[in-house]
């Protein structure tokens, strides 16, 4: 595919008005986008023309800190730029896409952490010979990752696929609206998910092609290899550590990155994943009873905890729950 001339297709009224629709999926109510509707086609064009000239710079993030379950720093982008996010990612995504390995599970269409889960149930399996042997998982996490990636780095990466250097402008606008111009992405944006997966395709295909290991999964920054050896687990492990500092300027979290036996059970997007049974993470059960909680003390409302209710839910099938969702809905005083 030709990329040197990418960049009219990003401002293209028809990409814009297809991202106008994805940026306000689910948030059509929200005073932002009823305020940006209200001139709809007037404020496209002008998106495309800031665009166009390029004089198009982001608006000021909107920071706040969000606990549900973890702590964690949410930077939020002003709608119009979200807008050219979803514009510049329907461009881009369909090239780097087909370069990720098939085991690369999170933003991407048709995978996911439910995606995950069924891989990693089906390398369990493989690597202990349908439980009949021992067999270990090498469980890593990277430290701080969204806010070490390195710039330089990226566009380096993202160069070797896209030659427009207006792309490329572009995609710089988006990086160095953020505290720290040199490395780090915000949480929350969805070029941030986007270029998460493309910066750590370097790491998959250092573990797939150059450690080959065949029963390898990631899900955002968490990762995990499953061996019926320790010891290539452990040189793996040792190899992937270098390979992050050299050449992606990462570390693994020295907490989180081990090497455990899986008959004691995996911690892995959001299940405590066992040989034959699959349990939800104790912070998951314990967000679930915060939020009843704050209904039961009327500090929430039932609309709001049945829609989070029904979604935990959803994901709790997965494990063996059904005793816990009957304790669960008792502590509902309605």
């Amino acid at each position: 595919m030709e990329t040197d001339n990418l960049y009219p297709e990003i401002f293209n009224m028809s990409n814009l008005i297809l991202a106008w629709r994805k940026a306000r999926k689910g948030k059509t109510k929200k005073h932002y986008v009823k305020e940006f509707e209200e001139n709809l086609i007037k404020n496209l064009l002008e998106l495309s023309e800031e665009l166009k000239n390029q004089t198009y710079k982001p608006k000021p993030l909107k920071t706040f800190i969000l606990r549900d379950p973890k702590t964690r720093k949410i930077s939020k982008s002003d709608f119009r730029d979200r807008i050219i996010h979803h514009a510049l990612v329907r461009v881009i995504e369909p090239i780097f896409d087909k370069t990720f390995i098939y085991d690369s599970c999170a933003n991407r269409i048709g995978k996911g952490n439910l995606f995950a889960l069924k891989r990693f149930h089906k390398f369990m399996r493989k690597v202990t010979i349908n439980r009949s042997r021992k067999a270990f998982c090498f469980k890593a996490d990277i430290k701080h990752y969204f806010q070490e990636v390195d710039h330089d780095i990226l566009i380096h990466i993202i160069k070797r696929k896209i030659s427009d250097e207006k792309v490329i402008w572009l995609i710089n606008q988006i990086l160095d609206n953020f505290d720290n111009q040199e490395k780090g992405m915000p949480l929350g944006n969805l070029t941030s998910q986007f270029f998460a997966n493309v910066y750590l395709n370097e790491l998959d295909r250092f573990v797939k092609h150059k450690i080959k290991a065949k029963h390898y999964i990631r899900y955002v920054d968490d990762f995990v290899l499953l061996s019926d050896s320790k010891e290539q687990l452990v040189i793996g492990g040792g190899e992937i550590e270098v390979f992050l500092q050299e050449k992606l300027k990462l570390q693994l979290h020295p907490d989180k990155s081990m090497i455990i036996p899986l008959s004691r059970g995996i911690d892995f997007v959001g299940f405590r994943n066992f040989y034959h049974h699959k349990l939800l993470r104790k912070r998951n059960i314990r967000n679930m009873e915060r939020k009843i909680r704050l209904f039961n003390e009327g500090k929430s409302d039932y609309k709001k905890l049945y829609e989070s209710f029904q979604g935990w839910s959803a994901y709790a099938e997965w494990a063996n729950t059904y005793k816990l969702k009957d304790k669960l809905i008792k502590t509902i005083k309605l």
